[in-house]
């Protein structure tokens, strides 16, 4: 992968939604969004481009790799046929080519193992890229959801509708600060809570579970 393009896929991943809102809310955040997924986009086909080409240029090297230690082996035979038919000009023949084959098999070896390095590398950068893709796409939902609900509040009664849009601003505050602390989203921060109540009944779960076992079990010893 060239430096430029793996530049590239370092910013996407490590780009963060929230912190461009931050610079340009005055400036159509949401279209702002778009063409950042569409730049991520863009970076994937490039990678994913990349990828087939190694996978390609290994298959060939392996082709190649098998190929010569075919040759090599039936080199092998040939020689212990023209030394038992006393041609040693024929068996000199066929060792110089094994020599050239026993040079050649450590460089493809060496390339074979760059080219498996590079292909795991590249898929492990198209699985983060689809990864961000999706958390752009996450935040982009929760950006158009949230400025729906502002402009629904904005056309609500007094009352229960100011308190709400109150309840919103302290909740933006709460997640920014949140953000700015721990590096988590908002929406980041909403599915590690949820992922933690999920665990709490996983484990209520487990429990109840070694308790119905356990009684069991005394139920047994006194049968």
């Amino acid at each position: 992968m060239t430096d430029s393009l793996k530049t590239r896929v370092g910013r996407v991943i490590a780009g963060s939604v929230h912190a461009l809102l931050d610079r340009i809310e005055d400036q159509a955040p949401e279209a702002t969004m778009e063409q950042s997924i569409r730049e991520a986009d863009a970076v994937i086909d490039e990678v994913r481009h990349e990828l087939g080409t190694v996978s390609a240029n290994r298959h060939l090297s392996q082709r190649q790799h098998a190929n010569l230690n075919q040759l090599h082996a039936t080199l092998s035979s040939q020689i212990d046929e023209a030394m038992t038919a006393g041609r040693e000009d024929l068996a000199r023949a066929a060792v110089a080519r094994q020599l050239d084959i026993e040079a050649q098999l450590p460089v493809l070896e060496t390339t074979l193992a760059e080219h498996a390095r590079q292909e795991g590398e590249l898929t492990g950068f198209v699985a983060a890229l689809l990864a961000k893709k999706r958390e752009m796409q996450d935040a982009l939902a929760e950006f158009r959801k949230s400025r729906a609900a502002a402009a629904a509040t904005a056309t609500a009664p007094a009352g229960a509708g100011s308190a709400a849009h109150r309840i919103g601003k302290v909740t933006d505050a709460f997640d920014r600060v949140y953000e700015r602390q721990t590096g988590l989203s908002g929406t980041a921060r909403q599915n590690t809570l949820q992922q933690a109540a999920q665990l709490k009944e996983l484990d209520d779960l487990v429990r109840d579970n070694k308790i119905a076992e356990r009684m069991a079990q005394l139920k047994a010893a006194k049968s």
